[in-house]
This record gives C-alpha cells, sequence and structure tokens, in this order.
C-alpha cells in the first residue's frame, strides 16, 4: 500500500472515533518495510499538531469537506505536516500527497489537494500571523484541555506538559533485575555501540538517546528487559512487596507492571491479573512467557466481584484505572482528538466505582496502590478525596519521593522533555 495512502486511512479511522494504537499494527503490515518509519511518523506527528492544522485547514478552505471525506481531511492534514514539520522537499511533500489522491479514488479531490497545498506555502507567513494569539494554534492542543490544565496546575506546569506533549516520546527500558543488573546490562549496550544511560527516579529504568528497535537490543528476545516508561516503572517498589503475599492487579494489559512485580519479588504466594478485553489479556500472555513468568490472568470486569473473585483478599492490590491518558499524549497524541471533557466525569465515576469494589478484596493491613497515567486532578486527588470520604478504614500512605509533587493525597509526575511521562499514584492503607 502507498505510504500516503495508508496514513489518509489511517487518519480518517482516528476521525471517525478509531485509536490509534489499535489501527499501527493492522497498517504497518501493508506498508512496505522501507516506508514504516515514514509512515509512523506521518501518523504520529500529523496527530500530534492535528489541532493546530486543522484551525490552518478552515483557513485555506472555502467550506469544509462532506463528513465522508475524511480520507481527503487526512491526507490534506499529513500535507501540511510535512510542509510545516519535516525535511521532506515542499515538491516532493505536494507531489507525493496529490498523488494520494489518485489512489484513494477521489480524482475529484487532486485539483483541492493541490490547491491547499500551494497557497499554505504562499500565504504560510499571514496564516501564521493570523492564528498566532489563537492558543489551539499556537500550543496544538483543544481549548478545554488547555483550560483544565492552565486552571488546575497555573501557567508553569501547564505549559511544561504542553510542551512535553508537542515532543517526540523517549525509548525507556526497564531492566529485568532476575536476569541481569542495569549496570551490566548498559555495558552490554555500550558493547552494541547504543547510546543510553540510567533513568533518574527508576532503578531498574534505562533511557534511551534515540528510539530502536526492540529486534537490535541485546538479549531482549530473552527477557533481560522491557520497554515501559520510567514512571510507570514506580508501581512496583511503592507496593513494598514482600515474600509469601497475594498480589492483584487490575486493569493489568498490557502487562508491563504485572511482569515488574514478579521480578521485583519473585517470590509471592499468588498473583493475580485481570483485564476486561480478551485481545489486550494476549499482550500480556506473550509478556510474561518472553519473560519465563507465571500469573493467574483473568478476563473480566473488575468492578463484577462475583466474575473473577473467589473471595480470597490480597496482601497488595495494584489498581491502574482507566483514565484520560493525558499524561501520555506524546505517546498516543490521537488523545488530542478522541478525548472530550465529559469522557472526565464518566471516567472519574468509573475510577471511584473500582476503588470501592476492589477495596472489598483488600486485606486488613493491606495496601492498595491507586494509579494513573493523568495529569488531571479530576481522576486523581479529587477521586481519592471522594473515596476517603466514604471509606472509614482507608488512610492515605505518604509516598515519600524525590520525584514528581506532593498532592493532598499522593505524588503527581508531569511529562518531561526526554523524561518520564505523566503519571498519578496514591497509595492506601486498609486500617486492620
Amino acid at each position: 500500500m502507498n505510504t500516503r495512502v495508508a496514513v489518509a486511512e489511517v487518519l480518517a479511522q482516528v476521525l471517525r472515533g478509531k485509536s490509534l494504537s489499535a489501527l499501527l499494527p493492522e497498517y504497518a503490515t501493508k506498508v512496505a518495510e522501507k516506508d514504516i518509519g515514514l509512515f509512523k511518523e506521518l501518523c504520529f506527528g500529523t496527530l500530534r499538531w492535528y489541532p493546530a492544522i486543522e484551525l490552518l485547514l478552515k483557513e485555506l478552505m472555502q467550506k469544509p469537506l462532506r463528513e465522508k471525506e475524511f480520507e481527503i481531511q487526512g491526507l490534506l492534514a499529513s500535507g501540511l505536516y510535512q510542509l510545516i514539520h519535516t525535511r521532506i522537499a515542499d515538491h516532493a511533500a505536494i507531489n507525493e500527497t496529490v498523488a494520494a489522491v489518485t489512489k484513494l479514488n477521489r480524482p475529484w479531490a487532486k485539483g483541492l489537494v493541490n490547491a491547499v497545498l500551494r497557497n499554505f506555502l504562499r500565504q504560510r507567513e499571514a496564516l501564521d500571523k493570523k492564528l498566532s494569539k489563537n492558543p489551539i494554534y499556537t500550543r496544538a492542543h483543544p481549548q478545554w484541555l488547555l483550560d483544565i490544565l492552565f486552571n488546575g496546575w497555573g501557567s508553569k506546569i501547564a505549559l511544561q506538559i504542553i510542551d512535553a506533549n508537542n515532543q517526540r516520546a523517549p525509548m525507556v527500558l526497564r531492566v529485568n533485575q532476575q536476569k541481569i543488573s542495569r549496570a551490566d546490562y548498559l555495558e552490554q549496550l555500550n558493547t552494541a555501540d547504543i547510546q543510553a544511560q540510567a533513568t533518574e527516579h527508576s532503578e531498574q529504568g534505562v533511557l534511551f538517546e534515540a528510539p530502536m528497535d526492540v529486534g537490535a537490543l541485546p538479549n531482549f528476545d530473552r527477557g533481560f528487559a522491557s520497554v515501559q516508561d520510567e514512571a510507570a516503572q514506580l508501581a512496583a517498589s511503592l507496593l513494598e512487596l514482600e515474600k509469601a503475599q497475594s498480589v492483584l492487579d487490575a486493569c493489568c494489559a498490557p502487562g508491563g507492571k504485572t511482569c515488574h512485580i514478579l521480578e521485583t519479588q519473585p517470590d509471592l504466594s499468588r498473583v493475580v491479573a485481570v483485564e476486561l478485553e480478551s485481545r489486550r489479556i494476549q499482550r500480556v500472555e506473550e509478556n510474561l512467557a518472553r519473560l519465563g513468568l507465571e500469573a493467574e490472568l483473568k478476563v473480566a470486569d473488575a468492578n463484577q466481584l462475583d466474575s473473577w473473585w473467589d473471595n480470597q483478599t490480597f496482601d497488595r492490590i495494584l489498581l491502574d484505572a482507566p483514565c484520560s491518558a493525558t499524561g501520555v499524549i506524546r505517546r498516543h497524541p490521537d488523545i488530542k482528538l478522541l478525548r472530550k471533557p465529559t469522557d472526565i466525569v464518566k471516567l472519574a465515576e468509573l475510577q471511584l466505582q473500582l476503588l470501592r469494589s476492589l477495596w472489598q478484596t483488600l486485606s486488613d493491613g493491606g495496601i492498595l496502590l491507586y494509579a494513573t497515567c493523568s495529569v488531571l486532578p479530576d481522576e486523581n486527588d479529587q477521586v481519592i478525596e471522594k473515596f476517603l470520604a466514604e471509606t472509614p478504614d482507608a488512610a492515605v500512605h505518604k509516598i515519600d519521593g524525590s520525584w514528581g509533587i506532593e498532592t493532598d493525597y499522593g505524588r503527581q509526575l508531569f511529562p518531561t522533555i526526554n523524561g518520564n511521562d505523566g503519571f498519578y499514584y496514591s497509595r492506601l492503607g486498609k486500617k486492620a
């Protein structure tokens, strides 16, 4: 499949409401191997800057496209992305994008795409000046999200989050401490002439100078390391795992934290991992198998205790709750398009209900670690505040750390350029 056609089709489906991460594996197989890098760059980059690109398209087009023409919308957007943010020569970007119109069986749009892209080059400076006072254009985020970030955190932190969101995400590994030390693995990378360094906060983390194919990493296939952001790596240590404990990982896919729990404390009595979707549990199985680890996997709704819980309580629970994922926008830029303000209210309700349900499965004296990859207080401290108000046997266990900032009920990490993703943790103890 032509690379730009594939990009247009992926973007069209995102515009229709589908997730980028669900689309990429399928389309990556349709594109020539040599073009996969370009394909991913155009998909991620166009979505990363789409709020600003959309405003440009409105200025450049006399009337909007019909709703069913999302493929042309995607093609135009990717064309502008190439002209603004890549080193692809202007003439090559325009010619290849226009050529893709024919391959999409939209001959009527050939002149339109050509005119829009060439008009942009002619009007670029004037358009930039006209839109320069629009925060959606200058910051490439939807207005509702900008409002929440500035109101919730103030200008300094909000701008830090926005700047990080608009960058490419760094590649980070978690070294499997059961097989090799981080120092020794860094030495293996150095021997292979791969530039990487130890992460600042995680004792098992390795930060790469540039992303690369895991297949080229030393002993990756033997389970020496796994891809996992530094912020997510903090969960295992916060659980304070001890031998013979029983542990629940609720909402476990893709299984990175489940595996890290088992690597951190291999002598646990039981590890149960629950995931709602069967297709996602396959990822967990694959990760466990590569690392040579075992856990009890259950395909179930964690809220519906009758469907999976055997009434045996857990000493430790990790609730990595479904959330807005606003802390990982740079890894999932389609969030800028797909997420809506009404989603936040629904997600907060779900998060509170999960806490209520799972609290019943926690042993007296046990610890529940609540985690989200969100930077929105509505999903973090505010959820914990509501839960504590209605749960007399729950108490906050303070998290000491040099990372993030302390909040009323936990610690909040913000995404940083060439550093960790955005993440929130709150550690709750059940009174004996």
